[in-house]
């Protein structure tokens, strides 16, 4: 059970926001949204003014945002 002072990580669902961490990902630091979830890695869709990509990263890659 987690300490009162410290957030829980909020798990990663499709359709729930989150960020990449991994600094040797090209795309750390974007944040984007999970469209579906399979074998522990999440298809993920990235969307920036006038382009979206959708990219497969590790679930481990990841971090829910709250």
């Amino acid at each position: 059970m987690p300490s009162p002072s410290q957030d829980p990580v909020p798990p990663v669902l499709p359709g729930s926001s989150v960020t990449v961490h991994d600094p040797c990902s090209i795309y750390y630091g974007y944040t984007g949204i999970v469209q579906r979830i399979s074998d522990q890695r999440a298809a993920v869709l990235f969307e920036g003014g006038n382009w979206d990509k959708l990219v497969t990263l590790q679930l481990g890659q990841l971090q829910g945002i709250h």
